[in-house]
């Protein structure tokens, strides 16, 4: 499966809905969720077809990474994936180097060098675009010009 395909994958609604309700589920009944769960959910909302959905995985994953150390490892990659997936490239880079960092991985260097050619065109779309607005301008003004010699 390539990058692009995995990035592209949602995750079943019905798999969201059970995981989202044993988590409301655990957050009534003790007023606390488990790592398990709270992981759980968020692997689920970080492959949504929603983009609010990836923004609370993330957010999930995020707090996740700061107070359970022991899956780190885990909640950098799918953060790096979540990221990504909402084309926040700038935070994706820095959780794949933050992963690279703990260890080497192949998966995770091919989503680092898909995250950055990602990067590069969306900074060369935005060239294009702020080249053919001042092109655009450019016209505007030089027909201002020569409507004004008239």
């Amino acid at each position: 499966m390539t990058m692009d395909e995995l990035l592209n994958e949602v995750v079943p609604q019905e798999d969201l809905e059970r995981f989202e309700k044993k988590y409301h589920h655990e957050l009534e009944l003790d007023g606390e969720v488990t790592t398990e769960t709270k992981f759980e959910y968020a692997f689920c909302l970080v492959r949504s077809r929603y983009t609010n959905d990836i923004r609370k995985g993330i957010m999930i994953l995020e707090e996740l990474a700061r107070t359970h150390p022991d899956g780190r490892r885990d909640y950098i990659y799918y953060l790096a994936f979540g990221n990504a997936r909402i084309k926040e490239y700038t935070s994706g880079l820095k959780y794949c180097r933050a992963f690279l960092d703990i260890e080497s991985n192949d998966q995770v260097r091919s989503l680092e060098q898909y995250i950055q050619k990602q990067s590069d065109l969306e900074v060369a779309k935005g060239m294009a675009v702020a080249g053919g607005a001042a092109l655009v301008l450019g016209g505007i003004l030089g027909l201002g010009i020569a409507m004004a010699r008239k």
